[in-house]
This record gives structure tokens, sequence and C-alpha cells, in this order.
């Protein structure tokens, strides 16, 4: 019988898999709660194939350990491949899938209600309320027609999030080196990064990363910034400097930024640290910030778009241990977009 063996599968994510599991009842599925490391490795010895998804780096010694139990067809949850070694999992004839695309609303929803939020203040006010300070000044909002909104890459995500921003009556510009040819026929790109940056008030980062974008927002593109911009992340912790930014907001040039990935998160996001020593003081720094809205990478966190990565990275797996072409390849060489 073709088995299939998944990690770090959460309890959020077990009604998903027993679903799958339903519809395929010819095939044996097992789990555990444990990331893959070279030594959970051993727990997959037998399968045919392994569904995982982790922040840990997918290591040459975690690749070469799940070849040793006789696996090398996985398939991802999530969408990064950034933290794969690729060049051992070529040399091991590694297949691999992800989920590119499981809901781009998810994330383009979130990070279009939170801008709206920095817009309005709505944390200040919160505070404020909270302490049944009840009184309007100074905690005066902006509205979000009245804004440019500067959105850095135009996939999925980015596209979702650029027509929630013209819903709320914004003028929307964009930049991307990949040109989606309906966006240029009815021109919303600028010609640089440059150009967005000078003209936005919100600027929305929707691009993967790469090493040409780690660290894109920085002193030097803040500087080119309008004063009082918001900035927006909820795509990968490295494309923001967080240093900089945190000088951009002590000096008044950011009037709020919106967090949903850090780059520092591995290790951090995802724990309970009610009580205990808190590793991170920048971090806190920015969680205590009343113009910053700190999120811990859940802005997919939805019930479609976890359903969506369960079924569809099954369902990849599948494929690949049939001989079948999967939905969602990816490509062994690296920085390959």
């Amino acid at each position: 019988m073709t088995k299939i063996f998944a990690y770090a599968i959460r309890k959020d994510e077990e009604p998903f898999l027993n679903e799958w599991k339903e519809a395929h009842k010819d095939i044996d599925v097992d789990y555990t709660d444990k990331l893959l490391t070279p030594e959970t490795a051993k727990l997959a010895k037998g399968s045919d194939g392994v569904v995982v998804y982790q922040q840990l780096d997918y290591t040459a010694d975690t690749l070469q350990a799940l070849a040793d139990a006789g696996v090398t067809k996985m398939s991802l949850r999530n969408v990064g491949v950034d933290n794969i070694d690729m060049d051992k999992a070529k040399e091991l004839g590694f297949e691999i899938t992800n989920v590119p695309v499981y809901s781009p609303d998810a994330i383009a929803e979130h990070a279009a209600i939170q801008a709206a939020r920095i817009l309005r203040q709505d944390k200040r006010m919160d505070e404020k309320m909270a302490k049944r300070d009840l009184r309007w000044a100074p905690t005066i909002g902006r509205e979000v027609r009245d804004q440019v909104v500067g959105v850095v890459g135009t996939g999925h995500i980015g596209q979702v999030f650029m027509k929630i921003m013209e819903g709320f009556g914004a003028k929307v510009i964009a930049y991307d080196i990949f040109k989606n040819p309906e966006l240029e026929k009815k021109g919303y790109y600028v010609d640089s990064l440059d150009d967005l940056y000078k003209q936005a008030d919100v600027i929305s980062l929707h691009v993967p990363d790469v090493p040409a974008n780690v660290h894109m927002i920085n002193d030097k593109s803040i500087a080119e910034m309008k004063d009082g911009v918001v900035i927006v992340n909820c795509s990968r912790g490295p494309l923001v400097d967080t240093d900089a930014v945190i000088r951009g907001l002590d000096s008044g040039k950011i009037f709020g930024f919106v967090m949903d990935t850090y780059e520092g998160e591995v290790g951090v996001f995802n724990e309970d640290w009610e009580g205990k020593e808190f590793p991170d003081k920048r971090l806190a720094d920015l969680i205590d910030r009343p113009n910053v809205l700190v999120t811990p990478h859940t802005a997919f966190y939805t019930t479609h778009a976890v359903r969506n990565m369960v079924v569809k990275a099954f369902d990849n797996n599948l494929k690949l241990i049939n001989g079948e072409k999967p939905d969602s390849p990816v490509a062994l060489d690296k920085n390959k977009f």
C-alpha cells in the first residue's frame, strides 16, 4: 500500500488531513507533530513520500537523513522554498512541490485591514479606550481613499491587495520586474522602485525573499519615501531592515508599520512567551509601539487557506509517488523565479 508520512501537523490541520484520508482510503497516511530534522527523518522510513511544513532550514543533513530513510519525494504545505538546500536536494534526486497559491485573499485581506487600522490610528485609540479616555484628539485618522498605495510585487497576493485598496477608493500604483500585461495596459506600473517610494503614502510588499530583495526597505529607500509613509510587510521578514524602520519610526518619517513577518522570527513566533523572559528586545519594542501592528506570521492563517495547504500538498505528493506531473513542482535550480 502507498504510504505518505506528514511532519509538523498542527491540531488545526488534522480535520483537513482526515478529510483527505477519508477520500483516499487506499493510501496509508501517518503523521507527527514534530518538525523534520535529521533525527526525525527516520519516522518516514517505509513511506513513499513526505508532506512537510516548517520554518527551520531543510539542511543538507536533513535531506540526507530523509534520503537514507528511502524518501526523496517531498511536498511542502507552504509557498517558500528559500530554506531548502537546493544543491543537496538536486544531488540526492529529490522531487519537491509546494503550494504557491493557497489563499491570496487571506494575506491580502490581512495586509489591507492592518494598513487601514494604522491609518485610522486604531491601536492608539484602543489604548485610550482601555484607560476610559474617550477624547478624540489628537488621535485623528487618515482615510484610505486619500492615499496613494504603492504595491511592490503584482503576483496573486499583490493583485488581490490592489483590488481591495481600490475598493476603498485609493489610487494604486505598482512596481514589478515581471510586469503583468493586463495591469500594464491599465497603467498601474511606475518605472522604478524609486518612483514608487516617492509617490506612495502606503507601501505594501508582496515579493519573494531572494538576494536582490533582502533589505529592500533600508535607510536609503526610506529617505526617498514621503513623510508620514506607512510600510506594510506581510511577505518575508528579510525584505525589511528592521533597524532602519525603527530609525524611521523614531524620526517620524514613518507614520506606521505593519509587520506580519520578521527577519528574526524563527524560534520566536508561534511560541507562548507569557510569564517568560522575552528573547528579542527589538521585537518587544516594536510590539509596544502605538503605531506598529505586529502579528506573528498569521496573515495566511485562515480555515480556507489551511485546508488548501493540506489538501494540495497531499494531492501533489500522491502525484509524485504515482509518477504523474504535480500541480506545482519546484525548480531545484537556486533562486530560479
